[in-house]
């Protein structure tokens, strides 16, 4: 038992130690998490985004896994309609405070708010935001948008995507 217990450790000491830009990513990732449950409401870590890339548009899915949490689903449907009538008037600022910098695409959306619909709905666990637009350049700012929100947040790009 003891010779066990003494490769574990050994293992463990030889491991290499994270690379400093994987430790910043790590740190920025909580970061970024701590600052969207203040914007959103909602434990990041406990929630689940997409943010789906659609022809003509996207759409930002915000959900609680535990359907049991009618609070958090309440307050993350709550968020979505905020969201929702904010971007329709061209008016980025939370997802700027959640990611502490300016959002890819949001220059072009929020000159282009009048070709861009933004219609949310309540699912089951939580809700969606469902941005349409028939305007190329609206297109491809919200698929930008999206894009970074994806990988800012880890997230998948489409509902059955690990």
């Amino acid at each position: 038992m003891m010779r066990y217990l003494t490769g574990i450790i050994l293992l463990a000491a030889c491991r290499p130690a994270p690379h400093p830009a994987a430790a910043a990513d790590s740190a920025g990732f909580a970061a970024m998490q701590a600052r969207g449950q203040m914007v959103m409401g909602v434990d990041q870590y406990t929630s689940q985004h997409i943010f789906e890339d659609l022809p003509d548009g996207g759409r930002v899915v915000l959900e609680r896994p535990d359907t049991t949490d009618s609070a958090g689903i309440a307050t993350i449907r709550t968020h979505l309609r905020t969201i929702a009538a904010a971007f329709a008037q061209g008016d980025f600022a939370l997802p700027g405070q959640v990611h502490d910098q300016v959002v890819p695409g949001t220059g072009v959306m929020a000159a282009r708010r009048d070709l861009i619909r933004y219609q949310e709905a309540d699912r089951p666990r939580g809700g969606e935001v469902r941005i349409v637009t028939s305007d190329s350049l609206a297109i491809a700012a919200v698929h930008d948008f999206l894009a970074f929100q994806r990988q800012d947040h880890h997230a998948a790009g489409h509902e059955h995507h690990p």
